[in-house]
């Protein structure tokens, strides 16, 4: 891969943008970031689907493409540019990473979606901050005019993420015991799967940008409960300088002792909302509805969430034989086993 640098489209305010900001200065690839009508004025094509961040990257025709959906393209820059790799080369390290990362960009997100959009000052925030980030010279009365648009839209989006007042408390509850899964992970090892990042760190991270940095209602609960996964997110930000020695990765033998509490939680509240997100799309309805955390939990069917579940599936299923004997150890009592079909 030539060091041209990557053209891809993003804003502040896109946890997924930061993601893959954040993987980029990690792994020194260089990159060119196009804020508000850049992409557009340099002739970029549009996506199938208009996500953040969007990269343009060539096809096997070698014609620019917009590409979007940050895992996959991790996944293909993995491939693509050696060296400083932020995903491990050990199967059962990987296949947890996938995971995790999985639970980042799926689950978190609630959180981040449900306090942007719930609480007044965060509204307040993001409707102001939101459409100067991507139109920093816009007449003010413009502006004005988008803050009300985007506040709107969004907010009439909440139900489809999963926010709503049945679901609240336990997307709340379930933010707040994370803080303190992650408080206590890094005082162990200062990232989830060693003391080199993973792309799992930088799913996490990624919706702890609006979380613990930028919504006012998270960002104080992270500041009283965990400001140590506040100054880690800021450590995250930026990588450039991390050694990402092959022995930072953790060894086998320390993941149920150092991972445990975060895969309880995935299994406690992102398994069953996968599941019965799977189960309500194969029979063809529109809602799911299911009990989390002891608690009922109803939202819209989402296609690409049974996606992510049939490619955990088959991220297990290429495993060999003794990888998936180690995960299944792993997984035994963390509600996490449910999700793999055997």
């Amino acid at each position: 891969m030539s060091n041209t640098p990557l053209k891809f489209k993003g804003v502040p305010g896109s946890p997924y943008t930061k993601k893959m900001l954040a993987y980029l200065r990690f792994r020194h690839i260089p990159y060119q970031l196009l804020i508000g009508d850049q992409a557009a004025s340099l002739g970029m094509p549009s996506a199938k689907v208009d996500l953040l961040p969007t990269f343009y990257l060539p096809n096997a025709n070698g014609e620019t493409e917009a590409v979007v959906d940050s895992t996959p393209l991790i996944r293909r820059f993995e491939n693509d540019y050696q060296g400083r790799q932020a995903i491990p080369s050990n199967p059962v390290l990987a296949f947890l990473n996938y995971l995790i990362e999985d639970y980042g960009d799926e689950w978190l997100t609630k959180a981040m979606f449900h306090y942007r959009w719930h609480f007044a000052a965060d509204i307040k925030m993001a409707g102001t901050i939101l459409p100067r980030w991507s139109g920093i010279q816009s007449p003010e009365e413009k502006l004005v005019a988008m803050s009300d648009y985007i506040a709107e839209r969004q907010i009439s989006r909440l139900y489809v993420v999963g926010s709503n007042d049945v679901t609240a408390d336990v997307i709340e509850n379930s933010y707040k015991r994370f803080l303190n899964i992650m408080d206590n992970l890094i005082q162990k090892q200062t990232f989830v799967l060693g003391q080199r990042p993973s792309s799992a760190d930088f799913g996490l991270y990624a919706q702890l940008t609006q979380l613990a940095k930028f919504d006012p209602t998270p960002a104080q609960i992270c500041m009283e409960q965990a400001p140590r996964v506040h100054a880690w997110t800021d450590i995250v930000d930026d990588l450039s300088g991390n050694i990402a020695a092959d022995s930072d990765w953790m060894n086998v033998a320390d993941i149920k002792t150092n991972l445990g509490p975060l895969l309880s939680e995935i299994g406690r509240v992102y398994a069953p909302a996968l599941l019965a997100n799977a189960e309500a799309l194969q029979k063809g309805a529109s809602e799911m509805e299911t009990t989390i955390d002891g608690q009922r939990w109803v939202q819209p069917t989402f296609v690409y969430q049974g996606k992510c579940l049939a490619a955990i599936n088959q991220e297990y299923q290429n495993l060999d034989a003794d990888s998936r004997a180690q995960i299944d150890d792993i997984f035994a009592g963390t509600g996490c086993e449910t999700l793999l079909f055997r």
